[in-house]
């Protein structure tokens, strides 16, 4: 199999089976960090999350679109070192519009059923990270990466 494919791969595996990410953003203040519950397309090309208005995240995608996930499955036990992986999802980030938002929504709550009360608050807005590319870090120290070509994504 390909480095690309194997790459791709291992990714949309880290996508299914984990549940949260933090969000790297940039303000007026500097970098901010947040944990936030994910979804992600079936073809990773999108990952969405939900966020109260008001938050420091939301206000910092608002003035800086430029955002970074990263998802792990480390257990925080000294075999992360040799069998954890992590990925880094670098894209834009921006509130799902109203056309698309009944869809998004129902994406992100058939993985996070607990959450509708949050997803449907009207303090609350979904947002989309259009993925530009993942970095992908196995075994502590091997890297390798996966770029999106949006131009062929017809998919949410």
């Amino acid at each position: 199999m390909p480095q690309e494919e194997t790459t791709r791969q291992a990714v949309l595996d880290l996508l299914r089976h984990q549940q949260l990410g933090v969000l790297s953003t940039v303000g007026e203040k500097g970098p901010y960090a947040s944990l936030v519950a994910f979804a992600a397309s079936g073809d990773g090309h999108h990952l969405y999350f939900v966020t109260p208005r008001t938050t420091r995240k939301f206000a910092n995608i608002t003035a800086n679109a430029a955002v970074a996930l990263l998802i792990n499955n480390s257990i925080n036990d000294p075999e992360d070192f040799h069998q954890a992986a992590a990925v880094t999802a670098v894209g834009i980030a921006e509130a799902v519009s109203p056309p698309e938002l009944d869809h998004v929504r129902g994406q992100y709550l058939a993985r996070h059923p607990y959450l509708e009360d949050f997803a449907h608050s009207p303090s609350c807005v979904l947002v989309d990270i259009r993925v530009d590319r993942y970095i992908l870090v196995e075994r502590f120290q091997n890297v390798s990466e996966y770029r999106i070509a949006h131009d062929l994504d017809h998919s949410a």
